[in-house]
């Protein structure tokens, strides 16, 4: 993204900076805040990627390595109204919302049962390096009525800050799995 610093910070600039279709923008987190603005057209790329990700902000030739903190959008029209960067250091852990996905087909899925996303998010701390861009967990093993808590999920660089007993993952039972393993039994 390329921005350019606001002179004026304020009510009346930021609608005249509206009108212009950019944004009003702050970056906060290594010393002092930076107010600058940014062209609406910039969001798009960050505001309709389903994964987190880290912005290249410049701002009058200096290029500072951020994430999108806060937005706020116009009620009626959708349009990005206001935003706030938080800037990156190497050695200071972030906090982001990481999405879950799995790998595998569920032994539980085969028979019948239906798997379930109790929580599609999971927020993580970490430092800007070792952030992951998703969560993956392995199915496999996972049968009918078993599932998948917090403390299941193997974390290297990074800690999962959701509660350890909280439900990720669950293959609930359905009357197709219920019949097969009634036959089963019989």
């Amino acid at each position: 993204m390329s921005g350019s610093l606001r002179e004026n910070v304020g009510k009346k600039d930021a609608k005249a900076l509206r009108r212009e279709d950019r944004v009003p923008c702050v970056m906060y987190g290594k010393g002092e805040q930076i107010a600058f603005s940014v062209a609406q057209t910039a969001f798009n790329r960050i505001i309709f990627n389903p994964e987190p990700c880290f912005v290249e902000i410049e701002i009058n030739g200096t290029k500072h390595s951020a994430m999108m903190k806060d937005i706020d959008f116009h009620p009626v029209t959708d349009i990005v109204y206001h935003a706030d960067f938080y800037e990156l250091s190497d050695d200071k852990p972030v906090v982001m919302s990481i999405p879950v996905h799995t790998s595998g087909t569920s032994v539980g899925v085969m028979k019948g049962g239906k798997l379930q996303y109790k929580q599609k998010r999971l927020n993580v701390k970490a430092l800007p390096a070792n952030m992951p861009s998703e969560i993956v967990v392995d199915i496999t093993n996972l049968d009918v009525a078993q599932r998948v808590k917090v403390q299941d999920i193997v974390a290297d660089n990074f800690t999962i800050l959701n509660p350890k007993s909280s439900e990720v993952l669950v293959v609930n039972s359905t009357r197709a799995s219920a019949t097969a393993e009634a036959e089963a039994a019989e």
